[in-house]
């Protein structure tokens, strides 16, 4: 492939990418957008120096970062004044034509997102930076690009700010809350706290696996032209971005009251959620006249849609049980219609949530559906009840298996590694990396063989034999080779790996090694006492272990048998200035920061993910961030790798 057939392929997948994500439109079929797209891939991949900034590739995600810094946005970014009637919003009306005469307004839906500001400048995507407190906002450009609605460059050379909303189709939303709840996390609220949790992944490739979608609604720095607002957004939406389904020119109260009730009708046929509606003076020069109050625009206002709310009677609480064991109540409710759905369930949340609200089998209560796609309990009518309402127990036993549940108030987990509801979350855990990395054991085929029923835990990993692999699809020679030499691989591997692997909750890398260099082997039989004595062992880390250890006992005792693991002895470190000092790390250094991590561990550091007064020093790289500030701003010591290198030089520790 030519360069110049290279730039025709980028244009064409553009095309055609548009026409899926934003037009939703497909004018390919996907066998062709992938045979072409891996055609591109191949060729970037021969000729990095000729990788277009604009092409499809780069938005696949794939950057890990530590943490998020901050950035300034070139102009403030406001929040709106609300209004929630007719009646406000005359009141608001005749205060802005009292100061600035007659207006023509621009009105628009108000999409319930999560607002950013994507700075431009030569044509070229620079930075996107959430809204944080309107001056200052954390800067998450690496998964903005993954979002195919945000244009990677555009047409317009000069700096520009284009704010808008990160939205969450409503339908998307549902599955992105079907898949957390069986990874037994919690469901986010609503599509607002989806595209918030979207943006702030440390990993980009998470970001694009999720279908956001970029609304522009406004700017900030720009020198464009235009006298009127909704001749910017013309210009904005020409330069590749999405119009909203409805936008409406009005001139007085009662075209707005009619656009705002025509927007209230398509409220569930729109597929993103809404929460009300933009009113904006549309002349820049009055905009200006209007100008600031402390918190808000004088010059526009969201004039919010009513909750929707209805009284209904809860029938029954169900559990779920989710692959990492997180046991989550569901309310099974009278179904009642909400705007054309009939609804039948609706989140509890947790145990506390409940004990809170003192919800009852059989109280009436008022659920809402305002922005929340999964509707939600926000009152009970206590004096409608009859004295026949029944207390709401908190589960003592796994409802899938049985066993004795970890309880920590907000979180009730099944630990019991056989628990069908948490097989496969289980293994997942103990095959990743961390772990006991078995190279080729993915989440794909770990769903594979459990419904296969070639393996019912993680023990029968190591029982696997070829004839067991050998009828599976998908499964020739090499890969099963592959796969049971890196099964057999993990035998006599660091008994904190092991420990680790295990999933036990709050157990992580650190206390992993802390557990293993304390008790070895002994860590099933270890009382509360000797763990709650160990440097980094709190009470719920403590009641996890012994939890987790009464109900799996007989199971981590055979995979000590079966893997042999080798357990390390604590090897006192000689004097050096990190000896048993509580160090944090950020920012880029110059090789991995794992590397150096373990250097300091093995020097008797301990390496702690965030800053406290208890941070004995920061050590700090190029891009430093939050960490870095909250140091200083504590008094705690920092030092550059430079500084830390010499410290450790100078007392005769070897680089």
């Amino acid at each position: 492939m030519s360069y110049e057939e290279y730039v025709k392929n980028v244009e064409t997948l553009k095309k055609w990418a548009y026409a899926y994500y934003v037009e939703d439109n497909p004018i390919a079929t996907d066998e062709e957008y992938d045979r072409l797209y891996h055609e591109v891939l191949a060729y970037e991949q021969a000729h990095p120096d000729k990788v277009r900034e604009d092409s499809p590739t780069q938005r696949v995600g794939g950057v890990v970062r530590e943490e998020f810094s901050k950035a300034k946005h070139i102009k403030r970014m406001w929040s709106m004044e609300d209004v929630f009637s007719k009646e406000e919003v005359a009141e608001w009306l005749e205060r802005v034509e009292k100061n600035v005469g007659k207006c023509d307004y621009y009105c628009e839906p108000k999409f319930d997102g999560a607002s950013m500001n994507l700075v431009y400048d030569d044509g070229k995507l620079l930075r996107a930076i959430t809204r944080g407190d309107g001056i200052v906002g954390e800067e998450v450009t690496e998964n903005v690009k993954t979002i195919r609605s945000v244009p990677l460059v555009i047409d317009y050379k000069e700096l520009i700010e284009i704010r808008g909303e990160v939205v969450i189709r409503k339908d998307d939303f549902e599955k992105i809350n079907e898949e957390r709840l069986k990874e037994g996390e919690t469901p986010f609220a609503n599509p607002r706290n989806a595209a918030a949790g979207s943006l702030r992944q440390l990993d980009s490739s998470v970001t694009a696996k999720r279908r956001l979608v970029f609304y522009p609604w406004g700017v900030g720095e720009n020198t464009l032209p235009h006298k009127r607002l909704s001749e910017k957004m013309a210009f904005v939406y020409a330069q590749g971005f999405l119009r909203p389904p409805y936008e409406r020119p009005c001139k007085t109260l009662d075209e707005i009251e009619a656009f705002y009730q025509f927007l209230i009708q398509k409220r569930d046929e729109i597929p993103m959620m809404m929460d009300g509606m933009v009113i904006k003076v549309d002349e820049i020069e009055k905009q200006e006249q209007l100008g600031y109050t402390v918190k808000f625009p004088k010059w526009m206002c969201a004039y919010k849609f009513p909750a929707v709310e209805k009284v209904t009677r809860l029938l029954d609480v169900t559990l779920q049980v989710g692959r990492t064991g997180v046991v989550t109540p569901v309310a099974e409710i009278e179904p009642v219609n909400i705007e054309g759905a009939v609804v039948s369930r609706a989140t509890l949340h947790n145990f506390d949530e409940i004990e809170r609200m003192d919800i009852r089998i059989g109280d009436h209560i008022i659920i809402i559906r305002s922005g929340d796609v999964i509707p939600k309990i926000t009152k009970v009518l206590t004096e409608r009840r009859t004295g026949e309402e029944k207390p709401i127990e908190r589960p003592t036993a796994c409802p899938v298996c049985g066993s004795e549940l970890l309880d920590e108030g907000a979180l009730i987990k099944c630990q019991n590694l056989e628990c069908p509801a948490r097989v496969v979350g289980s293994i997942i855990h103990f095959a990743k990396k961390g772990c006991m990395d078995i190279d080729g054991l993915g989440s794909k085929i770990v769903e594979q063989l459990v419904n296969a029923g070639k393996i019912h835990d993680i023990l029968d990993l190591y029982s696997l034999t070829y004839e067991d692999l050998a009828d599976m699809e998908g499964f020739k020679e090499k890969k099963i080779n592959n796969l049971l030499n890196a099964i057999a691989a993990t035998k006599g591997a660091p008994l904190h790996r092991l420990i680790n692997a295990l999933g036990i909750e709050h157990i992580g890398e650190v206390a992993s090694k802390a557990l293993a260099e304390h008790f070895g082997l002994g860590i099933v039989d270890a009382t509360y006492e000797e763990l709650v004595a160990i440097d980094g062992i709190g009470e719920e880390m403590a009641n996890s272990v012994l939890e987790f250890m009464r109900v799996n006992r007989n199971k981590v005792l055979k995979l000590f048998e079966v893997i042999q693991p080798t357990v390390e002895e604590k090897v006192e470190a000689a004097d050096n200035p990190f000896k048993g000092k509580t160090v944090v790390l950020t920012g880029t250094m110059s090789r991995p920061r794992g590397e150096i991590k373990t250097m300091l561990e093995e020097l008797g550091a301990k390496v702690s993910g965030s800053v406290s007064k208890k941070t004995d020093f920061v050590i700090y790289g190029e891009e430093a961030g939050s960490k870095l500030i909250k140091a200083q701003s504590l008094g705690v010591p920092t030092l550059t790798e430079e500084e830390m290198e010499r410290m450790l030089q100078t007392s005769g520790v070897t680089v």
